[in-house]
């Protein structure tokens, strides 16, 4: 079969192509194990954290991708929830333990056996792939394979977070940092929380005005006040500024959530302004977000087909996967980058 191969560390910045293609034989599923033909894998940030080594994988090569969607063309003798020909989603969460208290606590996301599609195992850069059955999504009929794919994370990561804020509806929210989840966000809490008025924070005025487009109150740059505190803030960036201005603009009482796989250290010491009076105190929470649970995926693809969200997707052949991820690395498509494999 043919897939994109990531074999070392490097800047994408520099090296335009990360990647190499090769053959694989076609893995075999065993055990619970679903084999799936693999129509379209959604490029994301993640992958580039992985070159560049933020979050790097524990062996090389592997096979990137964990916005996978396909059909299901194979099943190991222990599979029991699955069919062959359903079309099925696979996201970040690839498998755990199953044994410990956060597994069966449903926040398997925070084992310390977590393993991530595209990192600890193979994902979706490829013809096909095998997964554990439990950690295979149906995918709505209202979705296109290519609109399903930026779903599995974006989404489902996005979700969580707003579950964790703990909002009802009526209550302020503010998000800091406007890309593919946080507009997501912003989406599920128009439908989810009619009452709630959102305030975004941005550095870039074309992301400010989108956001104004799509139902926020408000939108100003990061480091502005905004008009009313807020109850809860999502902060989606890789980056520490955010994090201290947010906590400016909570209410007593307020939890800033930070939906993010890293901070960079490019701004560390934006830290340093921390003032306790002003950020901490009157009982204000930090928390912040580990990866996705099952049940974020599940819940999420739900409501998103009820909505419903149809994300923009612009998409290449899995052989242009380098350019697409250079183009993330650039910036400035609008759309959320899908590989097309059949």
């Amino acid at each position: 079969m043919k897939a994109m191969l990531l074999n070392k560390i490097t800047d994408v910045s520099v090296d335009t192509h990360p990647l190499d293609a090769a053959g694989l034989p076609v893995p075999e599923p065993s055990g619970d194990e679903l084999l799936i033909k693999v129509y379209t894998c959604g490029v994301c940030h993640t992958e580039l954290d992985e070159i560049e080594g933020r979050t790097p994988p524990p062996v090389y090569p592997v096979v990137p991708g964990h916005q996978v969607v396909g059909t299901v063309m194979g099943l190991g003798s222990a599979v029991r929830h699955h069919n062959l020909g359903e079309r099925v989603g696979v996201a970040w969460f690839y498998s755990s333990c199953g044994e410990c208290e956060y597994c069966l606590s449903g926040n398997e996301n925070l084992c310390a056996d977590f393993k991530a599609t595209g990192r600890d195992a193979n994902g979706g850069y490829a013809e096909y792939m095998t997964v554990p059955e439990n950690s295979a999504f149906r995918i709505p009929d209202v979705f296109s394979d290519a609109e399903a794919a930026p779903l599995l994370c974006a989404g489902a990561i996005g979700y969580r977070s707003l579950r964790l804020t703990n909002l009802k509806d009526g209550q302020n929210l503010g998000l800091t940092g406007f890309g593919a989840s946080a507009h997501l966000v912003l989406k599920m809490v128009r439908y989810k929380y009619p009452n709630t008025k959102v305030y975004v924070f941005a550095r870039s005025d074309k992301e400010r005005r989108f956001a104004l487009e799509l139902g926020a109150v408000w939108a100003g740059d990061t480091a502005v006040k905004s008009p009313e505190g807020c109850h809860a803030i999502i902060d989606t960036t890789p980056v520490w500024k955010p994090v201290v201005e947010a906590l400016k603009n909570l209410l007593p009482g307020g939890r800033l959530v930070i939906n993010a796989i890293r901070k960079e250290n490019m701004d560390k010491d934006y830290l340093l302004k921390l003032n306790y009076p002003q950020h901490l105190w009157m009982e204000k929470e930090i928390k912040s977000v580990a990866n996705v649970a099952r049940r974020d995926v599940a819940e999420f693809m739900e409501l998103a087909a009820e909505i419903p969200i149809k994300p923009e997707v612009v998409e290449y052949p899995l052989r242009d996967a380098n350019k697409a991820l250079y183009e993330l690395k650039k910036g400035g498509i609008k759309g959320a980058k899908v590989l097309r494999i059949f």
